[in-house]
């Protein structure tokens, strides 16, 4: 069983972990909602849109984090103010604002002869590479993330479900959007760093669809979808330790995995359910 182990009493083995722990409850929190209304798109967006922050960031010699940060506010900024237009549908703003920022990204990376393993990194994330001043980063986003959920959940769930009812309601739709954009860029912020932009979905989208496809709780879904992204960072790492595969490639690429057992495990199960409902139909027609 020494396989099973031996990886993880490596001390930056023990960091991405503990990265990919918290990264995983960050994501569970904020990829529910993304799951329930059908946000992927504007997650995608999202974290392509915080190109051009990292690339100006690793050109001034600041901190990547806050030029990603400040990036991907912009682009939540522009997806809220064109969202107002009646003109426009959102899926039209959403890919405006995407290309525009990815191009803007790429024109200042290609301005650059150094950007190559910074766009590297960019793209899928160093895991291995985690410190621990980036693991009390995650620590005081996750916090924030906590704190956002609870106090907007009650909207997040009227504005999912039925946006007309949450006005009704008094519970400002408008604000609680916002909140819910803010609490979906907090996640790709801080994930980008773990697993990069493109792979940033393996923990946001990955195991809180699985997790639907089992409860119907929100609550309960955010736990499984947390406890299903903590399971593939842990298996990734492992797998990516004896493969010698990319950690955060496969970290996402084991969520993912996941999902589709998951789904697999779903289909049997209605198809297990259905049997006897069948059969109970046939005894009714010939009774």
């Amino acid at each position: 069983m020494d396989w099973l182990f031996v990886p993880f009493e490596v001390s930056f083995v023990q960091r991405a972990l503990w990265a990919g722990v918290l990264v995983s409850l960050i994501c569970a929190l904020a990829g529910t909602w993304v799951v329930l209304r059908g946000m992927a798109f504007l997650g995608d967006a999202m974290s392509h849109g915080m190109l051009p922050g990292v690339a100006l960031a690793a050109l001034l010699g600041g901190d990547l984090l806050l030029g990603a940060a400040l990036s991907a506010g912009v682009m939540a900024f522009g997806v809220t103010a064109l969202g107002r237009s009646q003109r426009l549908s959102r899926d039209t703003s959403i890919g405006l604002l995407f290309v525009g920022m990815l191009s803007a990204g790429v024109i200042i990376v290609s301005h650059s002869q150094s950007f190559a393993v910074d766009l590297t990194g960019f793209l899928f994330g160093d895991v291995l590479a985690v410190t621990a001043p980036e693991l009390g980063k995650l620590a005081a986003a996750l916090a924030v993330a906590v704190i956002v959920s609870l106090a907007g959940h009650r909207a997040f769930v009227a504005l999912s479900f039925d946006p007309r009812k949450a006005r009704t309601l008094g519970l400002r739709p408008g604000l609680a959007n916002a909140l819910l954009l803010g609490l979906v860029t907090l996640a790709i912020v801080a994930s980008f760093r773990i697993v990069g932009t493109l792979l940033v979905f393996g923990l946001l989208i990955a195991p809180p669809a699985a997790a639907v496809l089992w409860a119907k709780r929100i609550p309960v879904v955010m736990a499984a979808a947390a406890v299903l992204g903590m399971a593939a960072t842990a298996i990734g790492l492992l797998v990516s330790w004896h493969w010698g595969t990319a950690a955060g490639a496969t970290i996402a690429a084991t969520a993912v995995v996941l999902f589709f057992l998951s789904a697999l495990g779903a289909e049997l199960r209605d198809r297990v359910r259905a049997v006897p409902e069948k059969t109970n139909t046939e005894v009714e027609h010939a009774l």
